[in-house]
């Protein structure tokens, strides 16, 4: 018998759609993956050249709690001159990788049976992020005529008594959706009335082709009940330096920071370095890779809209796209495991994102042009003989 008692809460834990196709295809040879979210660009050398050069000079130490202190004011400097948001470089701590931002706030925050409304389709590591802290998610679906983002109605609808916490997202993972003004208006209408916390997750906020990226927190009554979670992963291809960022209250800081300490003590040293390099000099490269992004983004949704049974709607944002392949006559946990199989691509089944994502597939154009060709091939022609 084993020694090892996994705690009740845990003990039906099981890998996520997400991961299984993670894990299947990594044993498919001449496999194209477009099921990874991560952007295909390496770290710039210069600031890798940051980081070490910082390692050179002694910078080995435990960091700062919060974080470095001219980081912080990098951040800020950075939303003031990209957005326009007004933060105070006191009101940011610097977190492992953006979601242990989340996580620390659900920790802060949530008593047990606390609901948090979740728009969905959404990333699916809330879902367990809350329930590992005892809450109750609560999911707000969403349909593709609102640009797959509940409407007012549909959170004032979930909206109970145990109400704490509502989560967005926006730019979106995975739909690449972009909030409107009126839709963001509209959300914090509903966090003032029902004196709800917002968790906004806006990670993907250099990556925006249509409109205009709206901080949550900048809106009538939100500064003090929104926390901005930030990072380097995708705006400056920084995903395994692992090195993210929270922008909220002073008082909810104060007890992530300390939830914090007994986690991790710190952030990586040598990625804060390279992070407000980043900050300071990288703009430009930035700018390029959205646009190359969004490139590929409009190729691939005009490719799969030529397809039998394939509907592609605009992504706005984010580097990703959201078909609905219910017209193949497939569920999209059938067509993901189809594709795999028949043409050699990976891509996720839209419900590993929630219930409302049933039909649709996620699609991450995060390979090269030449790349997403020939995935686009592979998925046309075996649709093609399938029939």
């Amino acid at each position: 018998m084993s020694t090892v008692k996994i705690a009740r809460r845990f003990a039906s834990l099981q890998p996520s759609s997400m991961i299984k196709i993670f894990q299947a295809a990594s044993a498919v040879e001449g496999l194209i993956n477009l099921s990874f979210g991560e952007p295909d660009f390496h770290t710039e050398p210069e600031i890798v050249d940051a980081a070490a050069k910082a390692a050179r000079e002694g910078c080995t130490h435990y960091p700062p709690l919060q974080g470095f202190e001219d980081l912080r004011k990098e951040i800020a400097a950075y939303w003031k001159r990209h957005h326009g948001l007004e933060t105070d470089p006191a009101d940011i701590l610097l977190t492992v990788g953006g979601l242990q931002a989340p996580h620390l706030c659900f920790q802060a925050m949530l008593n047990p049976g606390d609901e948090v409304l979740v728009a969905e389709p959404c990333f699916s590591a809330y879902f367990q992020q809350v329930e590992n802290n005892g809450g109750v998610v609560a999911p707000v679906p969403s349909r593709e005529e609102n640009g797959f983002f509940p409407t007012a109605e549909d959170y004032a609808q979930a909206v109970t008594p145990r109400t704490k916490i509502l989560v967005v997202n926006s730019p979106c993972n995975p739909t690449g959706g972009v909030l409107t003004m009126e839709q963001a208006l509209e959300i914090a209408d509903v966090a003032v009335r029902h004196d709800l916390f917002v968790i906004s997750d806006e990670i993907y906020e250099a990556f925006i082709y249509s409109g205009k990226h709206i901080p949550l927190s900048s809106l009538p009554g939100m500064k003090e009940r929104t926390m901005t979670v930030g990072g380097f992963s995708k705006s400056h291809c920084m995903t395994g330096w692992r090195i993210g960022y929270a922008m909220g209250p002073a008082e909810l800081l104060k007890v992530m920071t300390t939830l914090s300490v007994s986690q991790t003590f710190g952030v990586n040293t040598l990625a804060q370095k390279g992070g407000a390099f980043a900050l300071a000099t990288q703009d430009e490269k930035v700018k390029a890779r959205t646009a190359e992004f969004e490139k590929r983004v409009r190729y691939c949704a005009g490719r799969l809209n030529a397809m039998p049974g394939v509907s592609c709607p605009e992504a706005k944002g984010a580097f990703y796209l959201f078909p609905d392949i219910s017209g193949t006559g497939m569920t999209d946990e059938e067509f993901a495991w189809w594709l795999l199989e028949a043409g050699k691509v990976a891509v996720i089944p839209g419900t590993a994102f929630g219930a409302s994502g049933a039909g649709h597939i996620r699609i991450a154009c995060t390979l090269s042009m030449e790349d997403l060709g020939k995935a686009m091939d592979r998925m046309e022609e075996a649709l093609k003989k399938r029939g």
